[in-house]
């Protein structure tokens, strides 16, 4: 297995689909890369290895395609990283770029978490158990971005649910967070 490392931002080995939902950090450590953001996504809600999620961060999603998407349109949102079902990790957003995953959001006394911060969507919903491929990449980009990122840690991962509480539950019970966090010590 090659290993995969981060340059200039983006993620070798990896599918790239810019979005153009992004913007420049801002300049000095307000920008700095500092959080790691976890969520989960699907399209259709519950449905996988379809290419809406793709459409919506490229902000080219027909809404005819499913009646869910009526509430999708004219959304402006990506995130640095998707890692699907079968493992593949298609990246959105150069990691030193702003993508805009996390909303409105606070961590640790500061507010914008995109600001600082890298999202990564893992395709799935709160109650569907993740794929052990799923879990494997994810511990492989996280290594990645510790090596691109020194102020990355174990102690700077969380769930978008920690970011935004009681607007977003993902990445949901079924994320098995010991698991993860385990991978990375281990």
């Amino acid at each position: 297995m090659q290993t995969k490392s981060i340059s200039d931002g983006w993620l070798t080995l990896s599918r790239k689909c810019e979005s153009p939902h992004f913007n420049q950090r801002p300049e000095g450590a307000k920008g700095e890369v500092s959080l790691l953001v976890i969520h989960n996504i699907s399209l259709p809600a519950g449905q996988f290895g379809l290419p809406y999620i793709d459409q919506l961060f490229q902000g080219c999603l027909d809404v005819e395609a499913d009646a869910s998407f009526c509430e999708l349109e004219g959304l402006t949102v990506s995130a640095h990283f998707l890692i699907r079902r079968d493992g593949e990790i298609v990246q959105y957003v150069s990691c030193d770029d702003r993508a805009w995953h996390a909303g409105v959001s606070h961590y640790d006394g500061r507010d914008g978490c995109n600001d600082f911060a890298i999202g990564i969507e893992l395709e799935g919903t709160d109650n569907c158990k993740y794929t052990d491929l799923q879990y494997q990449q994810l511990r492989m980009l996280t290594l990645a971005l510790f090596d691109a990122y020194p102020m990355l840690n174990v102690k700077t991962i969380v769930g978008h649910s920690d970011i935004a509480p009681g607007r977003k539950t993902d990445p949901g019970d079924s994320f098995d967070w010991q698991r993860y966090l385990t991978s990375l010590v281990g």
